[in-house]
């Protein structure tokens, strides 16, 4: 056992946070064993992109993966979090392509096998780069099992899996409407493109009537569009059958423009009446609407540009234009010949790819794809059933949305990064041979004339399997066995379909069993407005230049604190600066509690406990074990934003600022008995709270509890040896023992009196090292026993010199009521009531007339609508200031004028 050890006087996050990370790690306390008799909670991270740097998204994602990875461990599970990355087929291949460029190299320059020896270099050197900022945050992964999904074991997962589904009928190849990147070369999934509330204009085109032989009639039809250049590859216009105005014309045909090809008008029911004409071009090939409809009615389906957005062949005099350029030429040329009625404004959901932000076209491709409908049935049920539980529940509508209503999977990417497709063709006899390893021959004719598929799969193909595949399988291993299912995933809403139900399909598939029991949703980061960031708007907060700023503890509790179930986070740095501040708040009252363990022999401590408590020892042992058990259930519900409300009213209220007061006299004292055990519950009420917080912010916790053990206090791990670290100690147990309510009632109500006083001190302006003169009238007998018992706290912490008990107040006071008592402070020599009440009464109508000023303001609509967001929103917190700031004036006046 130490004594006197030297501890700075201000909290540097830099210092600490590195050295802790390291020892963590180096101790092997993350690595989880399956050798052992305690119940599994396992947890395997979102896989954040190899080309990835932490962002703000990650941060909050994984400190909440965090917080409960260590709460379990700390609670007695054998707790797994597996870590690993994204190989993020088409950003990754983006980046790698710009880096060459720079070599003045581009990718159709090298072949195939070059190109990807390239990108795993690029993998080598930068692919770490978020892990080490993970540890930087404090994610507490078992890093000895970290994943890639371009590892050795998980592609021939993948593999297997493909082989099996194609095998079993789940997975084809053909020609199918997708959502084609032009700028990326390949096809993309539906939550691969991201719509866009864009402006765009509605045309009119007038398509003439004819007759079989081709004459033209003196009559038309005019169909509405935001894309004139598809119009030559309509096949035909569709009207609803109940329309009145087109029943004559269903059966006729209409002569398309530019390419005058004859078409014809059709009935279909899934046309709107209302939208547009309520007369719909259709062009299967360039629309998902329309190839449906196209397929009902067998209609040809005409391609009219290339994979690179440039108008084809059947576009007559606009081949080779680029396709927003072929509109502006055809519209101008439209209008000249009478062709467009009129055109006006109109916003669309306009599709781009989610990587590289270009407008998507839909184009009829030759692709793989997974049936899905099959595989999502037993996914829905097991949301339904509850095996597997969405948190908040109302995002459970989101996702049986999704899974009733979902349509085949395109699978297939036409890029050079990622899982190549494991098929191959055959030249001689064109079979189709599907292979976890490449076939010596067709399997079909025998002949070894074949060739490997050239497209990768999709990245949500592979990470679909992430939480079977990076336990192993198909392998029957240990892992396995002991951690699938997992128990919860935390994931943001947006990646809800793209990766939750697709994760559920194969996990049911091909395990048998949900791939997780909880599904945690977070919500989005935004800034203090309540605006999404981007770069753009400036907005960004950087989590990397916040920890350096701030320190990552600070980071976790502002993230932990503000994230409440279904509600988006506002997220500035004043807020992060707040719970900075808490940060220093524990070191200095750690300090505090250094400074006052000379000579206190640890081995005797904790019997010291039981004798003789005192009201203030009784009464933070009560709130201490009431913490105990919110932040557990709060944790237990994934009530983040409790569990850190809970914590930072404990350490900083009830602990700082009022138990440390209420024992300072016994610490300064004589009495070394008394004196013995407020130290040894000092200690112990530190150590819970350092247990309490350590799953939130374990740096500082870890640098307090290690100069702890320096003095010899040390926890225990939850099967009894001596915790190394508090990241293996045990959390805190509630002991109902320790409830002491008559105790806890009467430290509240000596609280109150404090309060009280200070509020009236506040109110007369006196100052804090001033000591006043109260009198206390009390309710009753019972009342007056617990001030007079409790007389010394109420004199030491509200700076009182003499507290009387007489109901007769010879002398002008100002009173507060409590429950149980009425206080009042004698104002004669430190207030001049007429003076102070006047000054109040001018101050509150300047308060009024701004007031006024601000609500004429927000009653205006012109200006609710046409001023800026920031602005609107800086007069609504104007007024709101304005509001709170008249209130408490008024109560303040209202006490003045009625003094006694």
């Amino acid at each position: 056992m130490k004594t006197n050890i030297s501890i700075d006087k201000t909290y540097n996050p830099i210092s600490v946070e590195e050295k802790w990370c390291k020892f963590w790690i180096d101790n092997g306390f993350f690595t989880a064993k399956t050798s052992t008799n305690k119940l599994p909670f396992t947890i395997v991270i979102p896989p954040p992109n190899v080309t990835g740097s932490l962002h703000i998204g990650h941060a909050l994602n994984n400190t909440l993966q965090d917080i409960l990875i260590r709460y379990k461990r700390m609670k007695g599970y054998e707790a797994l979090w597996v870590p690993g990355t994204d190989h993020a087929g088409i950003a990754t291949q983006n980046v790698v392509e710009r880096e060459l460029l720079k070599e003045g190299i581009k990718r159709e320059d090298l072949t195939r096998d070059e190109f990807i020896q390239r990108v795993w270099e690029w993998k080598e050197i930068y692919g770490k780069r978020i892990i080490q900022q993970l540890k930087r945050l404090g994610a507490s992964c078992d890093w000895s099992r970290e994943r890639f999904t371009m590892d050795e074991g998980f592609s021939l997962a993948v593999k297997e899996v493909f082989v099996r589904l194609y095998r079993e009928g789940f997975i084809y190849r053909g020609y199918y409407l997708v959502n084609w990147c032009p700028r990326c070369a390949t096809a993309l999934s539906d939550l691969e493109v991201i719509r866009v509330d864009t402006k765009a204009k509605l045309y009119y085109l007038r398509y003439p009537l004819v007759r079989g032989d081709g004459e033209a009639l003196d009559r038309y039809i005019v169909v509405a569009t935001t894309r004139p250049e598809t119009m030559m590859g309509d096949t035909a216009v569709a009207v609803n059958p109940s329309d009145g105005r087109y029943k004559d014309l269903i059966g006729k045909e209409v002569l398309l423009p530019v390419v005058n090809r004859m078409i014809p008008i059709i009935a279909d029911e899934g046309v709107d009446k209302e939208l547009g004409t309520g007369a719909l071009k259709i062009t299967p090939a360039h629309d998902f609407a329309d190839f449906e409809i196209g397929n009902k009615h067998d209609l040809p389906r005409i391609q009219i540009m290339d994979f690179n957005g440039v108008m084809n062949e059947n576009c007559g005099i606009y081949e080779g234009l680029d396709r927003f350029l072929c509109r502006e030429r055809i519209v101008g040329d439209f209008k000249r010949e009478g062709v467009l009625v009129r055109e006006e404004d109109y916003t669309i959901q306009l599709g781009r790819c989610y990587r590289c932000q270009t407008v998507v076209e839909p184009m009829l491709s030759l692709q793989w794809f997974v049936k899905t409908k099959t595989l999502a049935e037993p996914a829905l049920k097991a949301v339904e059933n509850g095996k597997t539980r969405i948190i908040p529940q109302g995002w459970e509508n989101t996702y049986f949305e999704w899974m009733r209503n979902i349509r085949d999977w395109c699978i297939s990417r036409q890029i050079s990064w990622g899982h190549r497709i494991p098929a191959w063709y055959c030249r001689d006899c064109e079979g189709i041979t599907v292979s976890v390893k490449e076939p010596s021959g067709c399997e079909k004719c025998g002949s070894n004339n074949i060739e490997q598929e050239k497209d990768v799969l999709d990245t949500w193909f592979s990470s679909a399997l992430w939480p079977f595949g990076v336990m192993g399988w198909p392998e029957k291993t240990k892992d396995l066995e002991y951690f699938y299912p997992t128990s919860v995933l935390v994931t943001s809403f947006d990646i809800l379909f793209f990766w939750v139900a697709r994760m559920m399909m194969m996990g049911l598939k091909f395990m048998g069993e949900v791939p997780f029991r909880d599904v945690y949703i977070h919500a989005l980061v935004r800034d203090e407005k309540g605006e999404k960031m981007s770069k753009t708007k400036g907005n960004v907060i950087d989590p990397l230049e916040i920890m350096k700023d701030y320190g990552a503890d600070a980071l976790r509790f502002s993230l932990t604190a503000l994230a409440s179930q279904g509600r988006d986070i506002r997220l500035s740095l004043p807020v992060i600066e707040g719970y900075r501040n808490f940060m220093n708040k524990i070191w200095n009252a750690s300090r505090f509690v250094f400074m006052n363990l000379n000579d206190v022999d640890a081995g005797h401590a904790s019997p010291l406990l039981g004798s003789n408590l005192s009201t203030p020892d009784k009464w933070i042992l009560t709130k201490l074990n009431r913490t105990i058990k919110g932040v557990e259930g709060s944790f237990d519900e994934y009530e983040f934003d409790k569990a850190a409300r809970e914590i930072y009213q404990f350490i900083w209220g009830d602990f700082c600022d009022w138990y440390i007061e209420l024992v300072k006299p016994i610490l300064n004292g004589v009495d070394l008995k008394v004196k013995r055990r407020t130290q040894a519950l000092l200690v112990r009420i530190l150590s819970s709270a350092l247990q309490l917080l350590s799953p939130i912010s374990p740096f500082i916790t870890e640098e307090v509890y290690q100069r702890l053990c320096e003095f010899g206090f040390k926890l225990r791990t939850p099967d009894g040896k001596e915790a190394e670290s508090i990241a293996i100690g045990s959390f805190p147990e509630f002991d109902h023992d320790e409830i002491y309510e008559e105790a806890y009632g009467e430290i509240e109500f000596v609280k109150q009196i404090i309060v009280g006083v200070r509020n009236l001190r506040a109110i007369v302006g006196v100052h804090p090292s001033n000591p006043v003169d109260i009198v206390v009238i009390p309710d009753d007998e019972r009342v007056l026993e617990k001030v007079r018992k409790n007389v010394d706290f109420i004199t030491g912490l509200a700076k009182v010199s003499e507290i009387s008990f007489s109901p007769q107040l010879d002398r002008k006071a100002i009173a507060q009521v409590i429950e149980g008592a009425r206080i009042f402070l004698p104002v004669e020599g430190l207030i001049d009531v007429e003076k102070e009440g006047g000054r109040l009464k001018r101050e509150i109508e300047k308060v009024e007339r701004d007031l006024i000023l601000s609500d004429r303001k927000l009653s205006n609509s012109d200006f609710i609508e046409r001023a800026p967001e920031d602005v609107v929103g800086k007069e609504r917190e104007k007024f709101d200031d304005l509001t709170a700031k008249k209130q408490k004036m008024e109560e303040v006046l209202e006490r003045l004028i009625n003094i006694i």
